[in-house]
């Protein structure tokens, strides 16, 4: 027995055996590659490809945009001077239009000395918007919020002992941020009480909403930016008249409006028909029901398809140059009619593109964040 118990005792581990490292093509990088990059032959094809395509490009759009760039200039003929002198041979980046054109493309023709406005304007939107997009700030700053429009108006066009600037002088990102804000601000509420109306059991209010709704969404936008720059006003009195910059805010609001309401009434089709019973057995009224239960969970799950109108509104900003606005797409041929600049192309288009990218990207990232935040799943 002794024997027996010995031998037993020498197969017990006296300490715990330490976790062995995961293979490595099970960690690290090349699991990475493995399922991202080449999870199937179609995908290491197309990977391969890829790669072959940017090794050619970038180093030749690293060589024109920054290396033989030419950053500070007089004009297009001095440009090539100094890339000349410096031994650059093939095409290069003048950029020294943007250096020399930069506050028009920001500000379009706004006065110089009343820059300080639009500016100010311009960092009290990150105030007021900051209380929106997180919770987390004090609610009284909601104030501040509701109020901006209002102050930000004043700022930009003046008036109360400031001294007006008219529109014909606002333009470039300027004008764009003025368009493309209150666009997205104003059709978001507009869009939910579409989504609503759309689904109401009320004959007249559901068919006024879906005759909006598919009217709108049937037409161009460049199409009711021309209704706004000429036949708007022949439906308001004689003798009065909108600003051309207020009419293609109605008009771009209307239509991102009609695209937001389908894409709530979407997320209120998603919802499972338990939880409009739910409310009911509450003993909630319709706007009750709907405010506390039946929105925060349809706008949760609509935030990609939102944001993603919001983005498309602000890219459509630049359909404004057609009738004679100055957004930064139109600052490009006031600025090209310029001799001194005449020839150069594609320094403009990088530059704007870069400007909406960066507010597209940020958009799109917020919209990752507040996903991420309201995922209340255990999936």
């Amino acid at each position: 027995m002794s024997d027996l118990h010995s031998n037993t005792v020498a197969f017990v581990a006296g300490s715990q055996i330490p976790p062995s490292p995961p293979p490595a093509k099970d960690r690290g990088a090349v699991k990475w590659l493995r399922e991202n990059m080449f999870s199937s032959v179609a995908n290491g094809i197309l990977t391969v490809i890829a790669a072959l395509v940017i090794i050619t490009a970038v180093p030749a759009i690293l060589q024109w945009a920054f290396i033989d760039a030419v950053w500070s200039a007089g004009s297009l003929s001095e440009c090539r001077e100094i890339a000349a002198a410096n031994g650059v041979e093939g095409a290069f980046a003048c950029w020294a239009v943007i250096n020399e054109r930069f506050n028009q493309f920001l500000f379009g023709f706004y006065p110089n000395e009343l820059l300080w406005r639009p500016v100010l304007a311009f960092v009290l939107m990150f105030v007021a918007m900051a209380p929106v997009l997180f919770r987390s700030l004090p609610k009284p700053m909601l104030w501040f919020s509701a109020a901006y429009p209002f102050l930000a108006y004043f700022l930009i066009w003046g008036g109360l002992g400031l001294e007006p600037v008219e529109s014909s002088k606002i333009g470039g990102f300027l004008l764009a941020l003025i368009i493309g804000v209150t666009g997205i601000v104003a059709s978001l509420p507009f869009g939910v009480l579409l989504a609503l109306g759309r689904k109401s059991d009320l004959f007249f209010i559901k068919t006024i909403c879906v005759v909006f709704i598919e009217f709108i969404r049937g037409v161009p936008l460049i199409t009711l930016l021309f209704v706004a720059s000429s036949v708007l006003n022949y439906f308001f009195p004689p003798g009065t008249a909108l600003d051309l910059i207020l009419r293609v805010v109605i008009m771009a609001t209307l239509f991102s409006s009609a695209y937001m309401a389908e894409v709530i009434r979407g997320g209120l089709a998603a919802l499972p028909q338990g939880q409009y019973e739910a409310a009911d057995s509450l003993g909630l009224d319709y706007w009750k029901s709907m405010r506390l239960i039946i929105l925060p969970q349809a706008l949760k799950i609509s935030i990609p398809g939102i944001v993603n109108t919001f983005i498309g509104l602000f890219k459509d900003t630049t359909l404004v140059s057609v009738i004679g606005l100055l957004d930064p797409v139109g600052m490009i041929t006031p600025i090209r009619a310029d001799s001194n600049w005449n020839g150069l192309v594609w320094e403009f288009y990088v530059f704007v593109a870069l400007f909406f990218f960066a507010f597209c990207f940020c958009m799109s990232r917020y919209s990752m964040y507040l996903e991420k935040k309201l995922k209340t799943d255990n999936h």
